[in-house]
């Protein structure tokens, strides 16, 4: 059903993605221009991830009630002109504002891309779907810091922002003209849209739960690494815009690959073990970040390398992590896809935003920060996951 969605569902799940990576070379810039700490430029991206979560659950039910296609167009509106807005922001609390309705107007795009998946093809089918708008997503991290630093260069920061609102017209086009509604017959959005009665199936499933913790562990170690390399790599170890976007590409590109191998490994080896072997590399993403900064160099391009090296075992387990942590998650959902959906990604991307806020509160360095993040949370759900009590909780579910 639907097979050709894959393309347009890959434009759609790119604006948030580029919301976040397209301007992080320009990140000490803008903290000059603003006249704030690297901490508060770092605020922009918690925002604009909080935000992206906390909206799920406001603009989920109404995916469930309105439709899919609606929504959508709705969100891609909201990023376009709050992307605009950003670009001609002349305070710094003006941009954070900006941010907030960035991640509200992309995480509508994100509710339906998601459950259009979920509405159009079975638990089975859909790991690797989502493992490929993983791919795409990733294809964003590998292009979009080279490209932001470059129109930053040439043109100010600002022009990134510029960007994304022209992007959010493109997208507006490719909707119109090729998604069409996707919201099951069978879709529950009777009674109040916002009630503890529409969650509780959700909230309730152990499964679900359970990877949607996965998720928000994965994506809280990605966000602290994003968050906290181009601030460590320009601002401290003063390598060039060209330079970081040049190392940011590398793991990127790594990711985008694994990204796209992950399905032929999640069906050769299952959901489970999958999830398993991503939190295991995690976790030696971890153990060799921290090796290397107490024994490697510590300054210049190999203090760099240091740093970054070890985040490709970080971006090959999220890759991993997210396909088969996802399927799972939503599998026993499908009459009430985009509310559960929205769920997931209101912990998911909320959750990571608090534990990454945490943690830049705290006077740990950059390479630490990752280390501390990165290294707890993947052991705290391995240990979980050898728990006999917690078995029907991580168990895969058919369907």
């Amino acid at each position: 059903m639907k097979r050709n969605l894959l393309p347009t569902l890959m434009f759609m799940v790119l604006l948030s993605p580029l919301a976040i990576d397209i301007y992080l070379p320009s990140m000490p810039m803008m903290a000059t221009d603003y006249g704030v700490s690297h901490n508060q430029v770092q605020s922009t991206l918690v925002l604009f991830l909080f935000a992206l979560g906390v909206g799920q659950i406001l603009i989920g039910p109404l995916a469930d009630r309105y439709g899919r296609r609606p929504i959508a167009l709705f969100g891609i509106v909201l990023y376009g002109l709050s992307s605009w807005a950003g670009a001609v922001a002349e305070n710094f609390e003006v941009l954070q504002l900006v941010r907030v309705l960035q991640g509200i107007g992309a995480c509508s795009t994100s509710i339906v891309v998601f459950s259009a998946v979920r509405d159009c093809y079975n638990s089975k089918e859909s790991v690797p779907l989502y493992s490929y708008l993983n791919g795409a997503i990733c294809v964003i991290p590998a292009l979009a810091p080279t490209f932001g630093g470059v129109l930053a260069m040439h043109f100010g920061w600002r022009s990134t922002f510029i960007f994304m609102s022209l992007y959010a017209v493109l997208v507006a086009a490719v909707v119109i003209l090729r998604f069409p509604e996707t919201r099951p017959a069978n879709t529950d959005s009777s009674g109040p849209l916002y009630r503890w009665h529409r969650y509780k199936p959700v909230l309730s499933d152990g499964q679900f739960v359970f990877y949607a913790g996965a998720c928000m562990i994965g994506m809280a170690s990605i966000l602290t690494y994003v968050s906290y390399s181009s601030i460590w790599l320009i601002g401290h170890l003063h390598l060039s815009k060209l330079a970081f976007s040049g190392l940011f590409a590398l793991n990127a590109s790594v990711n985008l690959v694994a990204c796209f191998s992950a399905p032929k490994l999640v069906k050769k080896i299952g959901n489970r073990p999958s999830v398993i072997m991503a939190l295991v590399l995690m976790l030696l993403a971890a153990i060799l970040e921290a090796l290397l900064q107490l024994f490697g160099p510590q300054a210049g391009m190999p203090a760099a390398l240091g740093f970054m090296l070890p985040m490709i075992l970080l971006c090959v387990g999220f890759a991993i992590l997210l396909g088969p942590a996802t399927s799972m998650a939503l599998s026993g959902f499908g009459e009430r896809a985009g509310t559960a959906a929205a769920m997931l990604g209101f912990i998911q991307m909320s959750g990571a935003s608090v534990l990454t806020a945490v943690i830049q509160l705290t006077p740990i360095t950059a390479p630490w920060a990752v280390v501390v993040v990165l290294g707890c949370t993947s052991t705290l759900y391995l240990v979980l996951m050898v728990m006999p009590q917690l078995k029907h909780c991580h168990q895969e579910k058919h369907g």
